[in-house]
């Protein structure tokens, strides 16, 4: 496993990266540009399961490690989803974090990942495709953001 890192600075609060990062209908948007259809059925709350996937229901099995609202997202990944079926993996240590720091109205939003070399190309190109779409729409969007509530 490789960490990454990336970085964007967005200007809204953190509150609202926050919401768009994890709302019901941002999250979609953004995430598209991993796989288009991209889902996500969890309530984010530490120690939660998380499905992520695609319109065809394949993607990835995970724990929801740490939620400080706001502040903090640690998402553990244990399996993937193929064809309806959850398969755990021992990836070991395999995090996805989300870290938000706000200064003077700013949002600095860092995401750290650990990732196998295979993946490694993939989601250095994807990921800043991904932050810009979250600075796109925290930077327009000015109605309330629905954010998951339900369980599993």
């Amino acid at each position: 496993m490789e960490k990454i890192e990336f970085k964007i600075t967005i200007n809204a609060s953190a509150v609202k990266v926050w919401d768009v990062l994890f709302g019901v209908k941002t999250y979609p948007r953004w995430t598209a540009v991993f796989a288009e259809g991209s889902q996500v059925k969890t309530d984010w709350k530490k120690g939660s399961k998380a499905l992520f996937h695609d319109d065809k229901g394949d993607g990835m099995l995970a724990i929801i490690n740490e939620n400080i609202p706001n502040k903090y997202m640690s998402v553990k990944h244990i399996g993937q989803i193929m064809d309806g079926k959850e398969t755990l993996h021992d990836w070991g240590e395999s995090f996805e974090n989300y870290t938000l720091n706000e200064k003077d109205g700013k949002t600095e939003l860092l995401i750290d990942m650990d990732i196998t070399k295979e993946w490694l190309d993939y989601f250095k190109e994807t990921w800043p495709k991904a932050l810009d779409k979250v600075k796109e729409i925290a930077e327009k969007q000015h109605d309330h953001i629905e954010t998951y509530k339900t369980a599993l």
